[in-house]
Parts: C-alpha cells; structure tokens; sequence
C-alpha cells in the first residue's frame, strides 16, 4: 500500500509538470486526493486544526474519508515545491456535511472542493478505484473548444484519436463535452457528473479547462497530457496549412480490436 507522503510527493510531481507545460497560470488548477486507505490510527486520532467547515452539500458515500486537496488560491508551482504548506489534509466528519482540517496547516482547500467531493462521492458510490481527481487548463484543448462544431458529440475524440494510435489506447473513453458554464457553479458541477456517468474519465469544459479522474494523479495527469499531444498535433499541422488526414476509421476500430479497447 502506498504511503500517504508517495501520494502526496506525486501530486507535487505533477504540480510541477502543470506549471512547466504552461497548464496552470496564477493559481489555476486544483488536484484532489482520496487517501482514506493509506490513514493510519495515528492520523485518525489527530486533532482537527480548523472548525468544521460546511461543505455546501451532503455526500453520504464520503463518510470518514480523507483527502488531500490543493489549497485555494495558491500556486501549482509553489504545490510542486512545498506540497504541505500549499496544501491540507481533511477529514470528513460523520454528518456527510462538513469537514475540518487536520494536517499539517489549517490551509483551507480549494474554492472547487464541493465539485472535486462530488466527483468523489459519486465515484465510490460506482465502486470505482479511481482515487485522484485532476483540473487544469490545458492551452491547445482549451483553444478547440473555441470551435464550436468541435462541440458536437464525440467529434473531438474522434478528431484527437486519429491524431496518433497512442491517443486512442490510452484515452479510450475518450473525451466527454460539457457546454460554458460559470466556474465553480453548481450547474457546472453537475453537469460534469452527468458526462461522467455517460462513461468519460476526461471531461471537458468549454473554454475552460478539463477535469479528469484515474486511480492516482499521475494516471489523471497521464490521460490529459496524451490527450493534448493529439491536440497539439492537429494544430501543427494546420498552422503548416493543411488539415491533417488523420487515422481512418478502420486503422482505429484495428486498434480497439488488438488492443481490446
């Protein structure tokens, strides 16, 4: 099993990648955590250091679960360095409702929190094993979503996975789409459960961002950056001035087939 400080030195790791690949600007982006199954007896006995805060709503799947979550308003590149004085680890308190902080700073966690928890909540009541979830601002997504018949269902996934095979075996879901909504709403939050349930692991949001979820943060952070290569590979070749031909139909349905896709 691994221990809660691997855990947490991995999402420092990828807290340096965001920053390095220009995906987390000021204090864009936030990583969430559940890392209930490394507590130990120790941790579970430690003293809360803030009060209970309210979450915003009930999330009965969470109970006694533990997180380690980005802190708000501060800096992937200063997570990436110092990932516990830019971060915290909470504890959800029985009432499914509220939380408190109990290491090592009271270091509130992200304006996103009820989001990130909800995606949580609803992944253990799926019996998934995914356990870390991952938003950042990924620049040449993010620019496609300014194209708007790029928006229509599973035409960017099919755009990106016949950008290169790798795309297509290790993004297989694909890519899920989720209309402008404001950030950090709770429309925004549910509409992204709702692309979820339709069997996406990488969700995105127009002119936004993306949010993806996977067993650790280094998978989450795996899929977008594969994910982004196809994009980048795309824009390359038009800004060469043709539109690239892209891999057929059957070159793809060969993959999932080998593959087991």
């Amino acid at each position: 099993m691994e221990t809660i400080t691997k855990q947490i030195q991995q999402v420092a790791e990828v807290a340096g990648y965001l920053w390095q690949k220009g995906w987390a600007e000021r204090n864009g982006g936030n990583i969430t955590i559940n890392i209930t199954d490394c507590v130990d007896d120790e941790m579970r006995a430690l003293p809360a250091l803030s009060e209970a805060k309210a979450i915003g709503t009930t999330l009965p799947h969470l109970k006694g679960c533990y997180f380690f979550c980005k802190g708000t308003n501060r800096r992937m590149r200063d997570l990436a360095r110092w990932p516990m004085d830019n971060g915290s680890i909470i504890r959800i308190l029985d009432d499914c409702a509220h939380y408190e902080i109990i290491a090592d700073k009271p270091i509130m966690p992200t304006s996103e929190l009820p989001s990130h928890l909800s995606v949580h909540n609803y992944l253990i009541a799926k019996g998934s094993p995914y356990k870390a979830s991952l938003h950042t601002h990924p620049i040449e997504l993010v620019a496609m979503t300014h194209h708007r018949p790029f928006l229509e269902k599973d035409v960017l996934t099919k755009i990106l996975w016949s950008m290169i095979p790798e795309t297509r075996a290790f993004c297989p879901k694909g890519l899920g789409i989720v209309p402008y909504l404001l950030p950090s709403s709770v429309a925004l939050g549910e509409a992204t459960l709702k692309t979820f349930d339709e069997g996406y692991d990488v969700v995105m949001w127009e002119k936004h961002g993306v949010f993806a979820v996977d067993t650790d943060i280094m998978a989450a952070f795996d899929q977008v950056d594969v994910l982004n290569k196809a994009a980048q590979i795309y824009m390359s070749a038009h800004s060469m001035g043709f539109e690239p031909e892209g891999m057929s139909e059957a070159q793809m349905q060969e993959l999932a087939d080998t593959f087991g896709l």
